[in-house]
């Protein structure tokens, strides 16, 4: 069992700035390379913005003992936990989604995650394996208190993971943060999750290409201030007795989505918008996935199939 290395989805082409040497910092975060590019800005920006990702992930992330995720888990099926607004904030949008993607984007998807295990290289399951991690999803025992800081899961066994939330989140606070402070124009790069901060320096957008898995570009696009996220079944995964197997899980039948889609890319104004939609168009397929891009009126899809093909939501930018 070998765990492959995961191909970068989304490729910057800066090109033709005014300011010769933006302030650029990389830090190994979120289980990703993270990259943040400041045309307008100094040091002490970038402290706080890498702060407030070191603290996000520390209440996100599944893994790390203490986080609201961890403690959620440890407390399944005792009484309601005390979480951070942020926290909060998270579990009651993945509540929406739950409904917008009629269950197949599900965040106490926890077991699965876990058993399968393709962060930690990858395990297998038995179909009794996954059966018994199947019984313990269920996103009407998550219970979330709408007038307090408070959550539980109701039944012992569960667990919440966020993972296809918890990037884009990230990225729109850091946003929030860094405008706050007065910048106007950068760049957040949160691995797979691109999120624009106004435009490039002489008032010209950036240049993003969507990178195709296989080599070269899928499509250039001009942007400013909007995100550019990419959800594929190549980024994470692992590979057995000659089957590979992705990181992107269904809850109805506990394996990874087998759906035709490779990839999704979702434009859209913010980032945690992009996450969601990118992974659920992945579990949802291209009819049922293009057709919930095409309700909603600040979101664009690219989808490639995994015969080749390239499909386009009817706003998405032409090449």
């Amino acid at each position: 069992m070998k765990k492959l290395l995961p191909v970068v989805a989304l490729l910057l082409l800066l090109m033709g700035c005014s300011r010769p040497k933006p302030l650029t910092r990389t830090e190994l975060l979120l289980d990703t390379v993270v990259t943040l590019t400041l045309y307008d800005g100094d040091e002490e920006d970038l402290d706080a913005a890498f702060a407030l990702i070191s603290r996000l992930h520390s209440l996100l992330s599944p893994y790390e003992q203490g986080s609201d995720i961890y403690r959620l888990r440890e407390q399944a099926g005792g009484e309601p936990i005390e979480i951070a607004p942020e926290t909060w904030e998270l579990l009651v949008y993945g509540q929406q989604l739950y409904a917008l993607t009629e269950g197949r984007l599900d965040v106490t998807i926890g077991p699965l995650v876990a058993l399968w295990d393709i962060s930690g290289g990858g395990h297998l399951p038995t179909e009794q394996e996954l059966s018994a991690a199947k019984e313990n999803l269920g996103m009407a025992d998550l219970w979330v208190d709408p007038l307090s800081y408070r959550a539980a899961l109701q039944r012992p066994g569960m667990g919440v993971d966020v993972g296809a939330l918890a990037k884009g989140y990230i990225a729109d606070r850091v946003k929030e943060l860094l405008t706050s402070r007065g910048v106007t124009s950068g760049i957040i790069d949160l691995g797979h999750n691109i999120l624009l901060i106004g435009e490039k320096p002489g008032h010209t957008p950036f240049s993003i290409g969507i990178q195709n898995p296989e080599g070269g570009l899928l499509r250039v696009l001009e942007l400013q201030n909007q995100s550019l996220v990419t959800s594929g079944t190549y980024q994470r995964f692992f590979e057995q007795d000659g089957t590979v197997y992705h990181h992107v899980l269904d809850p109805f039948t506990g394996y990874p989505a087998d759906t035709g889609v490779r990839a999704v890319t979702v434009l859209s104004p913010g980032s945690l918008q992009g996450d969601a939609l990118s992974t659920a168009c992945l579990l949802l397929g291209e009819e049922e996935g293009m057709a919930l891009i095409e309700r909603l009126p600040d979101a664009e899809a690219l989808f490639l199939l995994t015969d080749g093909r390239v499909l386009c939501s009817s706003g998405f930018p032409a090449a």
